[in-house]
């Protein structure tokens, strides 16, 4: 039998599960759940249903997991507590701040309504949250650096289009090429937020906008740029669409430690992705963590979880004979 997977918002991040969906052959899509008119929304599996949010509760029995695809902002806050009363969930929550927050209010919904609640499910966090875990209890002699980039920030990027007299914009977070080296070498510096990453801004202006008060406002921007490094382009709308319509990401997670009985001998853990597509890599992710809902909740367990806490195995559509056969 299939895992019924629900989609709950079919924006970048909902149409990237849709294609992972299809790429899983134990999974099918059951239906998506839109805030937008249903009959405006066009969906690739032909299958599958089309849904207000209004309906969503009306699925609870023909639904296994439900993948909330709204933003951390202000749409998982609410939705990924009110879901996980009604279905197993998971979602990609990944103001890190806020995520013990999330999780207790996710738990109390998810324990109250005997479903299992997945949060904070993607890249980072996520798989380098995983990483970085690892990496401590092998080391525990060592420092932590995470770099991000080069790719494509979409809320910064977000932060630039609200601007008055922005048409449009998009800010590409990159790493510095000598503080990466310098942890490489094992040199173990001391990196400020400055030292470790620059931003780098694409900017459309409105007719008649003023340059050089937006890119003065750009880089004074608490919170976002006023940290960094930041370099502002002014293009054309066309130039943007050539060359930067695409939303690609990736980084890097380390750890330098040392072992021996006089910490004699040092080593550098590394990690790196290099994603063509943000959104589609956080979908497929999520999609092999919705896989894991489901086993747990088969064998009656419920509240919430985070990567922390499932087991690998988990994850995978092969049977743990395959696993300790084809990978261990």
């Amino acid at each position: 039998m299939s895992i019924r997977i629900g989609i709950l918002g079919y924006g970048n991040l909902g149409r990237g599960v849709e294609c992972a969906i299809r790429q899983n052959p134990d999974m099918e899509l059951a239906a998506v759940f839109t805030r937008r008119n249903p009959e405006d929304v066009t969906i690739l599996t032909k299958s599958a249903a089309v849904c207000s949010v209004a309906n969503a509760a009306d699925w609870k029995d023909k639904i296994d997991v439900m993948i909330l695809c709204g933003g951390s902002a202000t749409d998982l806050p609410v939705q990924t507590p009110e879901y996980a009363s009604i279905f197993n969930v998971v979602d990609s929550f990944d103001t890190h701040a806020k995520i013990p927050e999330h999780f207790a209010n996710v738990d109390k919904a998810a324990k109250e309504g005997g479903n299992v609640g997945i949060i904070s499910v993607g890249w980072d966090p996520g798989m380098f949250s995983l990483n970085r875990m690892y990496a401590n209890a092998i080391l525990p002699e060592g420092k932590d650096y995470t770099f991000w980039g080069r790719g494509v920030s979409q809320g910064h990027s977000d932060a630039i289009r609200r601007i008055d007299g922005v048409k449009d914009g998009k800010q590409y977070t990159i790493p510095v090429e000598t503080a990466l080296e310098a942890v490489r070498n094992g040199e173990d510096p001391e990196l400020t937020t400055r030292e470790k990453h620059t931003r780098e801004c694409f900017v459309v202006l409105e007719e008649g906008a003023d340059a050089s008060k937006i890119e003065a406002e750009i880089k004074n921007m608490p919170n976002y740029f006023a940290d960094y490094d930041t370099t502002v382009h002014f293009i054309s709308e066309e130039e943007l669409k050539r060359d930067h319509s695409s939303i690609p990401h990736g980084g890097f997670v380390l750890r330098s430690g040392k072992t021996g009985w006089e910490n004699e001998n040092k080593h550098l853990i590394e990690y790196s992705l290099k994603l063509d597509s943000n959104p589609e890599f956080t979908s497929s992710v999520i999609v092999s963590y919705a896989r894991a809902a489901y086993r747990l909740a088969k064998e009656g367990q419920t509240g919430c979880k985070t990567v922390f806490d499932i087991a690998p195995a988990y994850l995978s559509e092969k049977t743990g004979e395959e696993l300790r056969k084809e990978l261990l």
